[in-house]
């Protein structure tokens, strides 16, 4: 008997009725800027994994709110295959859930505007190229959603304000072909 107890396997749960309460707070948690889909835990409500997405593109991203763990794209699958799909991250939190052995930890508090405006442009300039202009898309902010709770359009003023303040670094366009899409871009430092 003893041992069937420690033979069984670990599964992680499924998010519970639409009328219980998360169990992370005693109530559901949705930061601005991002849809939570579903969220997994294991038996321990330790780690509890959120599939969450950004916009309507169909893509996903899984975070763990005990570890550090994070992923917008399958590992098992080639690299430029795009985002993670429905199916794939419900299978990758209910994994990461299942062996994540994490205490629990607080839900992150939303950041003030200052504090998220500093991140952002850190996380922007960042990816700063040596030779070549580097275009950002929203969707590579889909990472630190958690961390900035913002929402799109929030991002792209920023985004428009930071080309105001930073010419020399950051540039945004107007789209040739529909006059509706912005398009943004880390510049390279420019030679003295």
């Amino acid at each position: 008997m003893v041992l069937t107890l420690f033979n069984r396997a670990r599964r992680a749960s499924v998010e519970p009725s639409a009328t219980d309460p998360w169990p992370e707070l005693g109530e559901t948690w949705m930061p601005e800027g991002v849809t939570v889909v579903e969220r997994h835990w294991n038996q321990a409500m330790s780690a509890i994994a959120l599939v969450y997405s950004t916009d309507d593109s169909g893509y996903h991203v899984v975070a763990c709110l005990g570890c550090h763990f994070i992923v917008a794209q399958d590992p098992d699958r080639r690299p430029l295959a795009g985002g993670l799909n429905l199916t794939d991250a419900k299978r990758i939190a209910t994994e990461h859930a299942t062996n994540c052995r994490a205490v629990s930890r607080a839900i992150p508090d939303r950041p003030d505007d200052a504090t998220a405006r500093e991140q952002l442009r850190k996380w922007t300039l960042a990816w700063k190229s040596k030779a070549d202009k580097v275009q950002i898309m929203l969707r590579n902010f889909d990472l630190h959603r958690l961390a900035l709770q913002r929402s799109n359009e929030w991002i792209e003023a920023e985004l428009q304000q930071l080309a105001v303040d930073r010419p020399d670094a950051f540039a945004v366009q107007l789209s040739t072909y529909d006059h509706t899409t912005f398009y943004y871009y880390v510049l390279p430092p420019a030679e003295n």
